[in-house]
């Protein structure tokens, strides 16, 4: 396929583009741009980042997980480019050099354009904004101070890009979801890519062979977001930046799970589609959105159906989806909130859970009216705890209802023991964390990040 894009203020046309080159080996091995590291090349360490402007505004984006074909119409900013034309620093820049934020200068290009788009963005929640970026040299207070010191700055002209305009070049971009029905119709065998977060390791890790692919990152209509009195939904190629958005006010803890479970570069890529359709036991979203009680949309070609999430998930890398099918949205119903997520790691930001809990009790005059909980780790997918929820329906909302309804995990789960948690933990968790609700729900002070005497 043929792509065109802007690479620090300069237009880029390539012809022919193998779909699976990353942006990151494109940079360093046929433009010679090396300011752009290689590290982990599965962003989590940020030392490749990058900045991507396209429609929806200036994106930190990690260049070793993100193909070529995903960059068809945006601007590209690397570190080479952060500085002016005539070689004027950055307000980044020359606030790291100021506050001596760099020692080995690893890590640090991929910290600058972290800065570069926050900045540019007016982002002045600098912990979040840095979170992807390691450091293992300098230390983080001189290059969150160098942040800081650069907040008042005004923006350069030069890194505010405007995307190019550009026709689509192969059926293998398509534009919408009506186009995406069609030519995946004609390749039911074909891998979709929304943001790459997780095909993108099938070939920097697994060094897989992806014959056909198709990217659905040009589907406008599927990154929608509806808010209705009746239900809040999201198109699959709705990033996890704005459901996290979205998601603030209606239901704060799966709002701050989003913020927890990945980079900002990550989440910048990810989709909730994609997040869904990969089937992960261990993803974060779908415990949640089965708690709220989500309906999965599913379609292909012209036929569509909806199916309750957690049917969704047959066994271990089975999902109900036929050959050419694909997720377009994805529903929840508005609800008074009730919702907590408990999302236990090693790491308490940007780790792979051990265990994420998810629940939805409602209780009125005393009593429990309805219970959703689900878990993420706990089997081969995303599953209810439905005995759990059996032993509480119709209860007293007590502390007894609560123990008495705890040995039932280990009817609804059989969890393994892996490098994350031993399986006892894991059901002893679960268990731990369904009093946790009870005991926040009745104003007890459960911050599991405050230490005391």
């Amino acid at each position: 396929m043929n792509i065109t894009f802007l690479l620090n203020g300069e237009t880029v046309e390539l012809a022919d583009v193998d779909p699976t080159v990353t942006l990151l080996d494109w940079l360093r091995e046929d433009r010679g741009l090396t300011g752009t590291k290689e590290g982990c090349n599965e962003g989590d360490c940020g030392a490749c980042t990058v900045m991507v402007t396209d429609e929806g505004g200036h994106k930190a984006l990690n260049a070793c997980i993100l193909f070529l074909p995903q960059l068809h119409g945006k601007a590209v900013r690397t570190v080479e480019g952060a500085s002016g034309p005539n070689g004027e620093a950055h307000p980044v820049q020359q606030a790291m050099v100021d506050l001596h934020g760099s020692q080995c200068g690893f890590c640090t290009p991929g910290f600058v354009m972290s800065m570069v788009a926050g900045h540019t963005n007016g982002a002045t929640d600098h912990d979040t904004q840095l979170a992807g970026n390691l450091c293992r040299c300098t230390g983080y207070a001189p290059i969150v101070r160098a942040a800081q010191a650069a907040e008042d700055k005004p923006v350069p002209v030069w890194v505010r890009d405007t995307p190019v305009a550009s026709r689509v070049s192969s059926p293998m971009l398509p534009e919408s979801s009506d186009e995406l029905a069609s030519v995946y119709a004609k390749h039911p065998n074909a891998t979709l890519v929304a943001g790459a977060t997780d095909v993108g390791l099938w070939v920097t890790k697994q060094l897989r062979n992806l014959d056909t692919v198709i990217f659905l990152n040009r589907c406008d209509d599927l990154k929608d977001i509806k808010v209705t009195d009746d239900e809040i939904r999201f198109g699959a190629m709705v990033d996890m930046n704005r459901m996290g958005d979205a998601l603030a006010d209606l239901h704060p803890s799966y709002a701050e799970m989003i913020r927890r479970y990945a980079s900002v570069q990550v989440r910048h890529a990810a989709t909730v589609g994609g997040n869904i359709a990969n089937g992960s036991p261990i993803g974060d979203n779908p415990p949640a959105l089965i708690a709220l009680g989500a309906t999965l949309h599913l379609r292909k070609g012209d036929d569509r159906r909806a199916i309750k999430l957690e049917e969704f998930f047959i066994d271990y890398g089975k999902q109900d989806r036929t050959s050419g099918e694909f997720v377009e949205a994805v529903s929840i119903p508005r609800q008074v909130d009730r919702l907590k997520t408990y999302k236990l790691s090693k790491r308490f930001d940007q780790d792979i859970s051990a265990v994420c809990g998810c629940f939805n009790i409602t209780v009125a005059e005393g009593v429990i009216k309805d219970a959703r909980i689900a878990f993420g780790g706990m089997a081969g997918i995303p599953k209810r705890a439905r005995h759990v929820e059996d032993a509480l329906v119709g209860k007293p909302w007590t502390h007894q209802t609560i123990k008495a309804a705890q040995p039932a995990f280990a009817t609804d789960y059989t969890p393994m023991t892996d490098m994350r948690a031993s399986a006892t933990y894991r059901l002893e968790t679960a268990k731990a964390l369904l009093e946790r609700y009870f005991l926040e729900d009745q104003g007890e002070v459960t911050n599991v990040l405050e230490v005391s005497a």
